[in-house]
């Protein structure tokens, strides 16, 4: 796939992610009603629907950290599910952890989870870079109480942009790593400090000579001595 339609690619799926969450809210579980078929990763197994989903990684192609899985879950049956895993090739697992409040990622009867941004339900890849590469497409599986494993195929963007607000929550940077570099540089200072040493050195002789001068003051004494063969007188 050429870089420009990769671009547009990602670009559309910019678009379509953010509505899902809208969707979720105001379409409910049955969002498949409004006829539209979105341009990202979606599947159906059973009465679990997985919409939306895509793994996002650091917005810095250099910097190594975490990346997470976004994702809407729908549930069209009479029974609440739970997200047991989410996983990727290579025995990538993701950490799952509920959103606040929450002990498990539920998925309630007739409605839906997301996955993924503020607030939500999160799912981080502690190893993101290493497992996934930005634009390409991993497969990624969801595993469910009662639906068991719901597979589709994500695309894999950079928490930039339209994706900000839904990338990994950590986002280490490389100032830290320089600035660790640049530490022994304070220790140079130290030993340059050394100079200032030698400088009440020079300070302390000169000091010697004032110490002199006072000496030299005996001389009024004798001017004393003078002043007083007039009194003598």
């Amino acid at each position: 796939m050429s870089s420009s339609l990769r671009r547009g690619a990602l670009a559309a799926v910019a678009i379509a992610f953010p509505l899902a969450s809208l969707a979720a809210c105001g379409a409910g579980s049955n969002a498949q009603t409004l006829e539209v078929k979105p341009d990202n990763a979606e599947t159906k197994v059973g009465d679990i629907k997985v919409q939306n989903a895509l793994v996002i990684t650091q917005p810095d192609i250099h910097a190594t950290g975490p990346a997470v899985v976004a994702a809407a879950i729908f549930n069209n049956g009479a029974s609440p599910q739970t997200v047991d895993s989410i996983t990727l090739p290579n025995n990538q697992s993701a950490q799952l952890k509920p959103a606040k409040g929450k002990s498990k990622l539920v998925v309630p009867a007739h409605g839906s989870l997301v996955i993924g941004g503020k607030g939500n339900a999160s799912a981080v890849l502690p190893n993101g870079r290493e497992a996934v590469q930005d634009g390409s497409v991993r497969k990624v599986t969801f595993t469910l109480s009662s639906s068991g494993a719901v597979s589709l195929q994500a695309f894999v963007v950079p928490a930039d942009n339209y994706f900000s607000k839904w990338g990994p929550s950590s986002i280490p940077t490389s100032t830290p790593t320089n600035t660790a570099s640049k530490t022994p540089k304070p220790g140079k200072s130290a030993t340059g400090t050394a100079t200032p040493t030698g400088t009440p050195t020079g300070t302390a002789t000169g000091t010697g000579s004032s110490a002199n001068t006072p000496n030299s003051s005996a001389t009024p004494t004798d001017a004393t001595s003078a002043s007083a063969t007039p009194s003598g007188r």
